[in-house]
């Protein structure tokens, strides 16, 4: 990640941002009463501070994941390719589309052991997958089937999901206390989810993750 996009409040200090994540835009959000890190498709964030993660979903998935006892967490953001066949993730010959689904959990769990987290202490909590547009085809489905697979097969806690449905979805998580919560937003005013979950689709279309990433 490169750059830096902050918003500050100059009578706020602001949280101190892990190595690799000064490059997610933050802000003060006067609601929750602390810096909020915004994620859009593709991206996660990890904290050992007081702060919020937000983002808004689509077909896309969330995968909101914390250890409790030494107080660090994080927050994904992601879909998988179309393109692809759908099948086991961790079977031999495994295809670029739930590849890169294990990608994007593994980056997201790496972080959080990297920076002090212990692995038989996390707990997750589940987001997303909405089928927003009755004429796409429900990648929001596919993206389940996948997330749900992967922490059964790896063993993680489950604490809540809210998964599917019709509609996109506001998400704050906030790791020090793990609290998750999830707005639906009923009304599609606009395109803007559509076109950006769009874009990012065509993304990782072009250019799958390729290779193995391996957990710590």
């Amino acid at each position: 990640m490169t750059g830096t996009r902050i918003v500050r409040e100059d009578d706020r200090p602001l949280p101190r941002a892990l190595p690799g994540f000064a490059g997610i835009t933050r802000y003060w959000d006067d609601v929750h009463g602390m810096y909020a890190a915004k994620l859009l498709p593709g991206e996660f964030y990890v904290t050992a501070e007081r702060e919020t993660i937000v983002t808004v979903l689509g077909s896309c998935v969330s995968a909101c994941v914390r250890d409790p006892v030494f107080g660090i967490g994080g927050m994904n953001h992601f879909m998988l390719p179309t393109s692809q066949g759908a099948g086991s993730w961790e079977a031999s010959g495994l295809g670029a589309s739930t590849r890169y689904g294990s990608h994007a959990m593994e980056r997201l769990i790496n972080e959080i052991l990297k920076h002090g987290g212990n692995r038989n202490n996390l707990e997750v909590k589940l987001t997303g997958g909405g089928r927003i547009l009755a004429q796409m085809t429900d990648i929001g489905r596919k993206n389940i089937a996948f997330v749900e697979e992967y922490v059964k097969t790896e063993c993680l806690k489950v604490l809540s999901h809210d998964l599917g449905d019709i509609y996109p979805r506001k998400v704050y998580y906030t790791p020090t206390t793990g609290k998750m919560l999830v707005k639906k937003l009923r009304s599609l005013h606009n395109n803007t989810i559509v076109e950006r979950e769009s874009r990012y689709m065509h993304e990782i279309e072009t250019a799958p993750v390729q290779g193995d990433v391996e957990l710590f």
